[in-house]
């Protein structure tokens, strides 16, 4: 299937590593022109390094801190004048720590807010006068499956991530009469840095070994594994791509059948 990616442009933020850097490139190995964000420069100038030499396309890096006021209007804007405008917004962010209610103060919760909701707040209110130029406009936020089904210790990102759920569903209501769409990915348990933090952190409670813990999470789930990044990346670059056009509002699980509702 032809996604019709070619030329258009595309910002992906959290894309040093994991989800966000396989969903680049994915969509510029389909022939986007694509800027990448991360908050160290020297990390995402070496993934720039690497995915241009991957895909043989040029490849933009914007580093900025997303968790920081004013670095959402400022990474919008100099990804925009490198790739010439923006057609597609892929939102996307580290998560908040794992832990229990009573283990985290007010500082902490609201460092959380910055990071997995303001930060997409931000993001997509610097992007709208580019996307309101485009054809093909589209915006995806990357959540989790916890927002449905919430993960014993990440009471942080089971709260906050449900915010960013009913900010996607809301602009896809209010924009979607100027052709703008708006829809979120709820990824399960992938093969990321992140989860092996996660997973780090349960093998110390638990007194167990990394390794150990990967192979019960991967267990829990019905196809009896976790996701690739790369699995992840090619239903993100068809959900953005004008090949899914009359799909907006969709909250769509990514999770090889964690979620054990019917809906």
């Amino acid at each position: 299937m032809d996604l019709k990616l070619k030329n258009l442009r595309v910002l992906v933020t959290g894309a040093s590593r994991g989800l966000g850097y396989a969903t680049a490139r994915a969509l510029a190995m389909d022939g986007a022109l694509v800027a990448i964000n991360g908050r160290d420069e020297v990390r995402i100038q070496t993934a720039v390094l690497k995915l241009s030499s991957e895909v043989h396309l040029p490849v933009y890096g914007v580093a900025g801190d997303l968790s920081e006021a004013g670095a959402a209007e400022k990474v919008v804007r100099e990804a925009c004048e490198m790739l010439g405008g923006l057609d597609i917004l892929i939102c996307n962010a580290g998560g908040p720590p794992p832990g229990a209610f009573e283990s985290f103060d007010e500082a902490t919760w609201q460092k959380a807010i910055d990071l997995s909701f303001m930060s997409n707040v931000r993001l997509i209110k610097a992007a709208l006068p580019f996307l309101r130029k485009s054809g093909a406009a589209s915006v995806l936020t990357v959540t989790s499956y916890s927002v449905k089904q919430p993960i014993p210790n990440l009471i942080l990102s089971n709260s906050i991530r449900a915010a960013t759920i009913g900010l996607t569903k809301s602009l896809a209501l209010e924009l979607g009469k100027e052709g703008i769409r708006f829809n979120s990915i709820l990824p399960g348990w992938t093969e990321t840095e992140r989860v092996g933090v996660l997973m780090e952190a349960r093998a110390k409670a638990n007194g167990s070994s990394v390794e150990a813990e990967f192979a019960k999470q991967a267990s829990e789930s019905p196809l009896g594994r976790m996701a690739t990044p790369e699995e992840f990346a090619n239903v993100a670059a068809f959900l953005v791509s004008p090949a899914a056009a009359y799909l907006t509002g969709v909250m769509l699980p990514v999770d090889g059948g964690m979620l054990k509702g019917t809906f």
